[in-house]
């Protein structure tokens, strides 16, 4: 019962993770406490191992969630289930695409979408910021990388080893 329960959950996640990974944090965040199957401060962990990890982050997170909360299965049910509508709505999307493609009508939807993707976007940062900013030291270290991150144009996987190596020092 427990891999239908992910599976559908995850679905329904699928279905509107329009935007990438970071959009599904706040539905992560409700089945934290609809379900119990993690805590926010594993969501939280979950987050900086999916963004630390190769792929998608989505796709990580449902990965991770599914096996915390049901062993290999769980993981293989959460994360099928979270690809199969982009899957499903991209084989029709990839059908309609000559038909419609130059429909204003179209377009406008999508166009509508773009605030309520970024509003999900600024929930999740502010959500994930309210988790992981406990104190001064992590706050300095957020603020240190956003002006490094401004200053450094480097990839941001040398922030992210930097920043681990900043929380292994200060025991963060």
């Amino acid at each position: 019962m427990i891999y239908a329960l992910l599976f559908y959950e995850f679905f329904k996640i699928g279905l509107f993770a329009i935007g990438g990974g970071l959009v599904t944090v706040p539905f992560l965040f409700d089945l934290a406490e609809e379900y119990g199957w993690f805590t926010s401060g594993e969501l939280a962990d979950m987050i900086a191992v999916s963004q630390s990890t190769p792929g998608p982050v989505g796709i990580n997170m449902a990965t991770y969630a599914g096996y915390k909360t049901a062993g290999i299965c769980g993981a293989l049910a959460a994360t099928l289930s979270e690809v199969l509508p982009s899957m499903i709505v991209i084989y029709f999307i990839a059908q309609a695409l000559n038909k419609w493609q130059n429909n204003p009508n179209i377009n406008k939807i999508l166009s509508g979408l773009r605030p309520a993707v970024l509003a999900l976007i600024l929930f999740a940062g502010w959500s994930i910021a309210q988790e992981t900013i406990t104190d001064y030291k992590s706050l300095g270290i957020m603020l240190g990388l956003l002006v490094a991150m401004r200053l450094i144009k480097k990839s941001p996987i040398y922030f992210i080893a930097a920043s681990a190596i900043v929380g292994v020092i200060l025991h963060i």
